[in-house]
């Protein structure tokens, strides 16, 4: 079944992204299988699945709990902009949700290995040839994982290094991100 709503998703509209994440949402014993579906880069439509998993997540990502060591483990794999872009975006609210909203339930859940993972294929995102929308959420996502502590400085530092160096080649919406990046940085 949750394969099936995936290939009959007709467009990448909010409309249908919202109609088919509601399955997830009303019947989250089938998310596991959705998330099977946005790595398994075999799966023809896997970039859908990619989109109908961010709004499941973004309306509870709290089902993501349980899946977290296969989330992290699986990121990498991604390779098309339409799977990342999603994925990176879920990325990004983790970072926030953990860092900067202190969610404790998240806390208790995402490991050091997990934020590891996350910021080793945000790096891959944001130097790799990948679009724009990735690139940003992986800059956030960065920056908020480089605030946990001392031990994490790093992560800004080659942060810092990375948006300078390619911000004058970029396209505007990477440039508007990095200098708001690189503000708050330099602040702290």
């Amino acid at each position: 079944m949750p394969k099936s709503i995936i290939e009959n998703l007709a467009t990448a509209s909010r409309k249908h992204r919202r109609q088919a994440a509601r399955h997830f949402l009303n019947t989250p014993s089938d998310f596991g299988q959705l998330l099977q579906l946005t790595f398994d880069t075999s799966f023809k439509y896997y970039y859908k699945a990619a989109w109908v998993f961010e709004f499941v997540v973004e309306n509870d990502f709290k089902l993501l709990f349980p899946y977290l060591d296969f989330f992290a483990a699986n990121l990498s794999k991604l390779q098309n902009d339409s799977a990342i872009r999603p994925v990176a975006k879920i990325c990004n609210k983790l970072a926030i949700a953990y860092v900067k909203e202190q969610d404790e339930v998240l806390k208790n859940n995402l490991s050091t290995p997990h934020i590891e993972q996350i910021v080793n294929v945000s790096f891959d995102w944001l130097i790799g040839d990948y679009k724009v929308a990735p690139k940003v959420y992986a800059m956030e996502t960065l920056y908020y994982f480089g605030c946990l502590d001392k031990s994490n400085q790093w992560i800004h530092e080659a942060l810092k290094d990375i948006i300078q160096k390619n911000i004058h080649t970029s396209s505007k919406a990477y440039q508007s991100r990095g200098k708001k990046i690189l503000r708050i940085l330099h602040k702290s």
